[in-house]
């Protein structure tokens, strides 16, 4: 059985290793590691959301963290935000620790499947979401990411919209009432919900 990086516990061999990150206006390296997403290399999609991404609030949730590239870029761009990084597999979470630790920066850690240990409610949601999983997971992501909303928060999220892209987009709609689209670029559009 293929090893998939939305698992508890990897499979693979731990191999950790450091890979460049390079964004429009940031250039750094991170850890990565085996049984990681995009562990080689910062996917395009996710990069998309990076750079697009609409941080108007401090309090910050990067559901379904990885490496932590996501919070962790946001934070090099404004260090004041408040970024709580999550995730199921827990080498994702030995590996965002040791990432914030290179780079001197502050977060909170849970390892949580979803929302199951996460209680807080935040100004933005910002993920990747999994949707090799199926869209079961990614719907239970759209609807418990509107209770951990404050008023007027977002979920923001990044897919190819001819695969899966377009029911996720729908599914936000009908949770939040409303959805936009933030960008679209090469295939890849970020969705985005607002909490009423």
């Amino acid at each position: 059985m293929m090893d998939h990086y939305y698992t508890e516990k990897p499979l693979s061999k731990e191999e950790i290793f450091t890979i460049k990150i390079k964004l429009k206006k940031q250039a750094f390296e991170l850890f990565s590691a085996s049984g990681l997403f995009s562990k080689k290399e910062l996917d395009s999609a996710t990069q998309l959301l990076i750079e697009n991404a609409e941080i108007t609030k401090k309090k910050i949730l990067d559901l379904g963290c990885g490496n932590g590239v996501i919070g962790i870029c946001l934070l090099k761009q404004k260090p004041e935000l408040e970024i709580t990084f999550s995730d199921i597999n827990e080498r994702a979470i030995k590996i965002t620790r040791m990432n914030l630790e290179k780079h001197k920066l502050k977060g909170k850690i849970i390892k949580s499947n979803l929302f199951e240990k996460i209680q807080e409610e935040y100004d933005h949601i910002i993920s990747n979401p999994p949707i090799a999983t199926g869209k079961e997971t990614c719907f239970t992501l759209i609807e418990q990411a509107h209770k951990h909303l404050k008023k007027k928060g977002t979920l923001q999220i990044v897919a190819r919209h001819n695969k899966g892209g377009k029911t996720l987009a729908k599914k936000i709609e009908e949770t939040f009432g409303n959805v936009s689209e933030i960008v679209k670029q090469s295939g890849f559009r970020v969705y985005k919900g607002t909490k009423k």
